[in-house]
């Protein structure tokens, strides 16, 4: 099982305000009132004007999206972050192998990254998502680590965060439905 990831982050009612008016914005509600925007050709297409442009090179530090973040769409993400910090995320896994990347904006300029990794050697939070994560704000907790606290460990690809988002769910959905199937795997009287 594969897992991909193209979104922009950023506190919940930041995000909503900044894209109340677009047809293509989904939000994706994670925990620690952040939210995630999943990138789609189409929302790019909104926010730019133009079909977005990929990268089809192997990732690498000099290349570390495939998604190109160009002038346009940067300049939308950097107008967005006088707001607050917003972060780009990428990530991109089958098999066992894949890589991350990661950048954040705050009062219309680039603060941190990009950063890519496809190693993985540093420490968990030393990753390109846990690093823009905790830039963003996020607080550690009782989760293995900052991607798994917001929950963004909930959803496998783009289209699970798509219907995450119309669907108005949240992470306590999740943990609900996993702790009724253990209930019922192990009963009160079976133990």
């Amino acid at each position: 099982m594969g897992y991909e990831l193209s979104a922009v982050i950023a506190d919940a009612d930041l995000l909503r305000g900044q894209t109340a008016d677009l047809d293509h914005a989904v939000l994706a509600e994670l925990r620690q009132e952040m939210a995630l925007l999943p990138v789609t050709p189409l929302l790019v297409e909104e926010l730019t004007g133009r079909l977005p442009d990929f990268d089809n090179e192997p990732r690498s530090v000099d290349r570390p999206f495939h998604l190109v973040l160009g002038h346009d769409l940067t300049r939308v993400l950097a107008e967005w972050s006088h707001l607050g910090q917003v972060g780009y995320l990428e990530a991109e896994f089958s098999g066992g192998s894949g890589y991350q990347a990661a950048t954040v904006w705050l009062d219309g300029r680039t603060v941190w990254g990009p950063t890519f990794d496809d190693e993985f050697t540093a420490p968990r939070g030393e990753w390109p998502i846990n690093g823009a994560l905790r830039r963003l704000g996020v607080e550690p907790g009782p989760w293995i680590d900052l991607f798994a606290e917001v929950g963004l460990h909930l959803m496998p690809d783009t289209d699970g965060w798509l219907m995450h988002g119309r669907r108005g769910l949240t992470p306590d959905h999740y943990e609900d439905l996993a702790e009724e199937w253990e209930s019922r795997q192990n009963p009160p009287d079976k133990q």
